[in-house]
């Protein structure tokens, strides 16, 4: 065991003083003994061992005075992590991205209503007040809640199911909290008809924006509220769940109740956040006819929202302006995803054909895919340029005779021949299957090829985990179904087919000799 500092302090102390005695008396007779001999060796020797000494004093007392203030300075001064501020940077530069993609977004709707919300997350950034949104079923007591949390009346108590037509928002003030608060109440989930359903996707979206939500039942949680409050809580929504109307029910019962729930959202919300309340109570009849209103209990809520707003109030306003700049990017990345979705399989529309075209004007023995490598090069730096990724003709080239070598190495070659063959033979003559069938089948594998390639530039030039060979199987399935063929195939007839057959009876034309002339014909 270490002694403690104040006795180490004591006997280096005492140490020091025996040594500077024993010191003394010896320099005293080192310096007697030396100086007669040599006075100056003496007044040499004599200051050495003064500034040893000195030394010693010195880094005696830094060890046991100087070093323990530094080391309590530097504790007191070291600078707090400031999490939120590293969540709010984030989230600004989430926003900056965002932005960047909001501008290549081709619909104009579509790029105001993200350049909007992208405005209303930049102004939370330094908005005052914490936002708490009521959630949960019709007729729950939600808005009873506000109206205690108010103090006063706000809405409608005992309302019918789907009175709650839009969110309706008020400020609170707790004591110790130098935030104000905003409580949203919400429409109804779990309502019947489209208008309900059209409330329930409102209040699902008041809910993915709330700091803190308050999740309220009247009962045991059904199957159907357990959904949307876990979903909530993956997407990263600090939740309590509040079990209103308790003085229906025998306290018993009312314990029962409260231990179901606690068991019910055992990992997705601890035993503390789920609280009971009463937000109206029923009216009391005294014994002379007289009725009397109880006051709401909600104290139990009060002060489990005071203590989390208090201590994570502001660790939950950056999650949630994280999450949603988070989301924001997401939807505009889905947005400019099907815009270049789009744009690339027009390009691949436009190639298989002008591949087929190639394959038709170019005798051949058998499918050669070679005939159609520049093809299908240009194709590839078309997609990739819709992608943002600008390739030379070069590496092109590369990767659509890559992407051949996989196709044919896969037998899907010989399998979109004789896929393309049997769906050729039911609808054209005989005459003109064997041209059409080299021309269609290069135009479906160009096709497979483009799809294919929208996937790897989709996912930033990475043909994923299982490779170049996984997606172009996967393509070459999708694009193998029945329906899919046939309307396929009604198109390669029109672009493909009834070209070739012009072409061969006009070449069958030209082809005739000129009839002999008659004798009578002069």
């Amino acid at each position: 065991m270490r002694p403690p500092r104040p006795l180490l302090f004591v006997l280096g102390i005492s140490f020091i003083l025996g040594l500077m005695l024993w010191l003394v008396l010896s320099l005293n007779q080192l310096y007697a003994s030396v100086v007669i001999t040599s006075p100056l060796l003496g007044n040499i020797l004599l200051a050495i061992v003064i500034g040893l000494l000195g030394v010693l004093l010195i880094t005696f007392a830094y060890y046991f005075l100087v070093l323990p203030r530094t080391k309590a300075k530097s504790k007191k001064r070291k600078p707090k992590p400031k999490v939120p501020e590293v969540r709010a940077e984030a989230a600004e530069a989430t926003l900056k991205a965002v932005r960047q993609q909001v501008e290549q977004i081709h619909d104009e709707v579509a790029r105001q209503a993200l350049h909007s919300r992208s405005r209303e997350i930049e102004q939370t950034l330094s908005r005052g007040e914490l936002r708490v949104i009521i959630f949960g079923t019709g007729s729950a007591g939600k808005t009873s809640l506000v109206n205690a949390l108010m103090g006063r009346m706000v809405g409608r108590v005992s309302a019918p199911m789907g009175t709650t037509q839009v969110g309706e928002t008020y400020l609170l003030k707790l004591k110790g909290l130098d935030r104000q608060i905003a409580i949203t109440d919400t429409p109804g989930i779990l309502e019947a008809g489209v208008a309900g359903t059209e409330r329930e996707q409102l209040a699902r979206q008041l809910a993915t924006e709330a700091d803190l939500l308050l999740f309220v039942v009247d009962n045991d949680l059904r199957q159907s509220e357990s959904q949307p409050l876990r979903t909530l809580a993956e997407i990263g929504k600090r939740s309590l769940l509040v079990f209103n109307k308790t003085d229906l029910y025998p306290e018993g019962d009312r314990e029962s109740i409260l231990a179901r729930l606690r068991e019910r959202v055992r990992g997705v919300i601890s035993n503390q956040d789920v609280v009971a309340i009463t937000a109206n109570p029923q009216t009391l009849i005294l014994e002379n006819g007289a009725s009397l209103q109880p006051d709401p209990e909600i104290s139990p809520l009060l002060r489990r929202m005071a203590a989390v707003l208090r201590a994570e109030g502001e660790d939950l306003i950056a999650d949630n302006i994280l999450l949603q700049s988070q989301r924001l990017g997401e939807e505009a990345r889905r947005l400019l995803d099907g815009q270049r979705r789009r744009q690339a399989e027009k390009i691949v529309d436009r190639f298989q054909w002008i591949g087929a075209g190639v394959v038709a004007v170019t005798p051949l023995p058998g499918l050669d895919l070679l005939a159609t490598a520049a093809v299908n090069a240009q194709m590839v730096v078309e997609i990739g340029r819709v992608y943002g990724c600008e390739l030379n003709p070069d590496r092109g080239r590369e990767l659509a005779l890559s992407l051949a070598k996989t196709l044919t190495s896969l037998g899907i070659v010989k399998g979109a021949v004789e896929l393309v063959s049997i769906a050729l033979q039911l609808n054209v003559g005989t005459i003109l299957v064997g041209k059409a069938i080299q021309a269609v089948s290069a135009a479906y594998l160009t096709r497979i090829a483009g799809k294919s390639f929208i996937e790897y530039f989709r996912h930033d030039q990475d043909w994923g985990d299982g490779g170049m060979t996984e997606v172009v199987q996967r393509q070459f399935q999708l694009n193998r179904k029945d329906q899919f063929v046939r309307q396929f195939v009604q198109e390669a007839i029109a672009k493909v087919v009834k070209p070739l057959k012009l072409d061969i009876e006009k070449l069958d034309v030209e082809s005739q000799p000129e009839p002999e002339l008659q004798e009578e014909d002069y």
